[in-house]
């Protein structure tokens, strides 16, 4: 069985929800990634933020990303998955959601995300189109 914690990218970092979006935008691009988890004051998973929600709901928006707060993008539903749920679980939960990234969660804590590259990279082939199928055929 192929769980949640054999797909995801481990290793993954958060920003404090206090940071600025600046300060987010810079550390995405230092970690070359377009998402990045943001974590509370006791470490737990909050949200998330994307490089496009920096450009559309501040910058696009006139915002000031030097002031805006990452817990100001961080706002909405949170979906998360068990580091221990299999794969069907993973992309249900992907699926029913519209997410493209999915936080995995151990004990209460990031351990953890899944996205779309991680399913293709560890999933059978025959899953994957199904799961693209499933996913773009939604929206």
């Amino acid at each position: 069985m192929t769980t949640a914690r054999d797909i995801m990218h481990a290793g993954v970092e958060c920003i404090d929800e206090d940071a600025t979006l600046s300060d987010a935008a810079r550390k995405m691009r230092g970690l070359d990634v377009g998402s990045l988890p943001v974590c509370g004051s006791d470490d737990r998973l909050v949200g998330i933020i994307t490089d496009r929600d920096i450009v559309v709901r501040c910058i696009a928006a006139g915002r000031d990303p030097m002031t805006m707060r990452a817990r100001d993008l961080a706002q909405g539903d949170l979906f998360w998955i068990d580091a221990d749920a299999d794969d069907e679980e993973v992309l249900a939960t992907m699926e029913s959601h519209h997410v493209r990234r999915l936080p995995v969660i151990d004990d209460h804590r990031l351990v953890g995300i899944i996205s779309e590259v991680d399913i293709a990279r560890c999933l059978p082939d025959q899953k994957v189109a199904e799961f693209v199928e499933r996913v773009y055929q939604a929206r």
